[in-house]
Parts: C-alpha cells; structure tokens; sequence
C-alpha cells in the first residue's frame, strides 16, 4: 500500500520550521534520501507516492518477466534493469519513477547517478496492484510515452489484464492492446516475441 513517509527532522539543518515552503521536488528529495532500503518514492505530476517493498506475486511475476525476456530476446545485447530511478518530462516539472522492470541496451546505467534519462529505454513495465493501479493505468501512461519510451507493459493484477502500449505520441501512446492474463501476449520490437503470462 502507498503510504506518506514522515519528514526527516535532521535532513536540513536549522531549526524544523526551515523547510516551511519547500518545493515539491524538495520533500522529495528529503522523502528519497530518507526511506528504508527496498522502499520506492516516486514524483508525479507534483504529488509524491511512497511504496513498500514488493512481495508475493507481484515479485513472482517481475520475476517471470526478467526470466522470459532473457530466454527469448533475439538482441543478445539488451539488459534487464530493477530499481533504475528515471527522470521524465512532466506536465508539471520533471517526474522521477522507479519501474519494475527496464528494458535497454548494455551499459545504458553504468552512471552512478540515482536519476537516468530514458533516451535509451526500450521497454518499460508496471505490475500493479491496488495501491498502485491508478497511477499505472493513468499517470505512467502519460509520462512514459511523454518521454517517448516505446512500449510500456503494464500487468495489472487487479483487471486480470495485460496491456501492451506502443507508438508513443505525445502523451499517450497511439496503440495499445490488451490481454486477459493466462494468455499469449505478443510484444512489439525490439523484443518482437509472445510473453507467457499462464504463470501471472
């Protein structure tokens, strides 16, 4: 479940009445720097939402997920990434995610920075759940294809469904299928093979 973290009180110095006034982006910052290890804090159209770790079956499924991509990608070169901090164009200044999985080629996060570019991103997918689906179904539809990442998966648990969104334009994506979950679900390129979704 999504939940607010409290605001550190030793983060910035001076007294805790300082940070009267602080931006957005600024208790994010204060909120990022201070959540447990395995926690995600994210920005979002100015709103910021903090998740626990993953477990159980959304776990199981990005598990399967990185399992199919390497025993099927037909370019040897591509990369699965987990917990790679993304920095997007927002309609309202600049969002940072942290999607379950990240598709793109080798080397792409070899930067020690927290925040990365999405230029190399290939694929991005979700698995939501029900804290967390609104702002897959929406939120990330937008900022994603805004940041013209081409094809964004997002397995939604809740729905029973798997949506695969491609030709991002502007901030939508111009195609989009969608899957009841047990079925074969083919995924545009540069993965271009069938995702097994019999075990989700």
């Amino acid at each position: 479940m999504a939940m607010p973290l409290p605001v550190p009180e030793d983060t910035l110095s001076g007294e805790p009445d300082d940070r009267e006034g602080a931006t957005v982006e600024e208790t994010f910052e204060l909120f990022s720097a201070q959540a447990p290890k395995g926690w995600r804090v994210e920005l979002i159209e100015e709103e910021i939402y903090v998740v626990p770790p993953a477990k159980g079956p959304h776990e199981k499924i990005v598990t399967e997920l990185v399992e199919q991509v390497i025993a099927h990608r037909t370019d040897k070169d591509l990369r699965n990434s987990t917990g790679i901090g993304l920095s997007l164009p927002g309609a309202n200044g600049t969002v940072r995610v942290v999607p379950d999985l990240v598709i793109a080629p080798r080397d792409s996060f070899d930067a020690p920075q927290e925040w990365h570019a999405p230029d190399p991103v290939l694929l991005v997918a979700e698995v939501a759940s029900p804290s967390t689906a609104s702002r897959d179904r929406v939120l990330k539809i937008r900022a994603y294809a805004r940041a013209g990442i081409p094809v964004y998966l997002m397995i939604d648990r809740e729905a029973g469904e798997a949506v695969v969104c491609s030709e991002p334009v502007d901030d939508d994506y111009a195609h989009k299928s969608i899957h009841k979950l047990g079925t074969e679900v083919p995924l545009p390129p540069p993965l271009g093979f069938t995702l097994d979704t019999a075990e989700f």
